[in-house]
């Protein structure tokens, strides 16, 4: 089982399945994850408010630029790759991107 903080409103849009994928740097955390693990995403306002989901896919790429071609903006959820990529410069630097590379994970969210 692994584990995700996840910063409103993007918890929320996960959580209802409106976002399949969950963008981040493949850091040494990041790495360890592997299709059909399990995720435990959490929303980082409200520790109480959490939910399980199965990985179904992972798609690695050298940055958020590359890997944001190759997915529809709408599986991050944002409207278009502007937004998206704006997004993502918010929480991560070219210089860790470099470092680390990225991964989109997608998700199947498990029903209770």
């Amino acid at each position: 089982m692994h584990y995700m903080s996840v910063k409103q409103p993007y918890f929320n849009q996960l959580k209802e399945g409106k976002k399949t994928i969950e963008l981040r740097l493949f850091d040494e955390k990041r790495q360890k994850i592997k299709m059909g693990d399990y995720i435990l995403f959490t929303n980082s306002e409200n520790k109480k408010d959490s939910f399980h989901a199965k990985v179904i896919n992972l798609h690695w790429e050298k940055n958020f630029n590359t890997l944001c071609n190759k997915i529809q903006p709408y599986q991050a959820g944002f409207r278009t790759r502007d937004d998206l990529t704006n997004a993502l410069e918010e929480f991560y630097t070219p210089n860790d991107q470099q470092k680390f590379g990225v991964v989109g994970i997608e998700i199947g969210l498990i029903q209770k």
